[in-house]
């Protein structure tokens, strides 16, 4: 048996095991999908990818990005979650030679469960690690006509703290302040919130400045802790 295989085989088994149809239908409700669920919630599912990671590791890329393909390719929505944590859980190929494979899966999942984690956990990773070779990546998603490769380049940089490039991040939130689209507006308040985090002064004043130009929902997103901290 291929370790691919035996890493479908190993994943499968487990969460065929856990599989709990009672809570399926609800999972599956709640995302808005009809896409099957086994039922299987985020911590069993983190304790699978963890294990599948350490039983059967990727000796070579192609054995990496062949592993994450076949388990993102599975009919069920855990094995989706699965591909992207196992994916996670092995650092040395989270690289800039994996963003196509990334940018797949971002066009394929379409929807915020999957790729929130991946802009965050993945591209924003290799972002951080190689930011030279990936901002014109992250400029390119930024103007690309998929949402979800915009809604990428709006929070990719939320784990990022100090080293958050804020002239990018603001540049990003005014070009996309038009859309009308629910998951660009509440991303630009997201990211705008993580980033108040590090630097308060500078998300005050660029709410403040740019007040008439921002979706309300982007204003009051993006502001929540400012307001607690009372500057704004």
């Amino acid at each position: 048996m291929s370790n691919t295989a035996a890493l479908l085989a190993f994943v499968r088994d487990e969460l065929t095991a856990l599989a709990d149809p009672e809570k399926a239908a609800p999972m599956a409700a709640y995302m808005k999908t009809e896409q099957p669920f086994y039922g299987v919630q985020a911590g069993p599912r983190r304790r699978i990818a963890a294990e599948a990671a350490r039983r059967l590791p990727p000796a070579r890329r192609e054995d990496y990005e062949a592993g994450v393909l076949a388990l993102w390719e599975q009919p069920h929505r855990e094995e989706k979650y699965i591909a992207i944590a196992w994916a996670r859980e092995h650092p040395a190929f989270v690289e800039y030679d994996s963003l196509p494979l990334y940018e797949m899966m971002i066009r394929d999942g379409a929807w915020w469960d999957l790729v929130d984690e991946i802009a965050i956990h993945l591209v924003g990773t290799v972002l951080r690690v190689d930011p030279d070779r990936t901002w014109p990546v992250i400029d390119r998603y930024a103007r690309d006509g998929n949402l979800w490769l915009r809604r990428t380049a709006l929070i990719c940089q939320n784990r990022m703290g100090a080293r958050v490039d804020h002239r990018r991040l603001f540049a990003y939130c005014l070009a996309m302040a038009v859309e009308k689209d629910l998951f660009i507006q509440k991303a630009i308040g997201w990211a705008l919130r993580e980033y108040s985090y590090t630097n308060p002064e500078a998300v005050q004043g660029f709410l403040q400045f740019h007040r008439d130009e921002l979706p309300g929902l982007s204003h009051r997103e993006g502001s929540k802790r400012l307001r607690k901290l009372g500057l704004m």
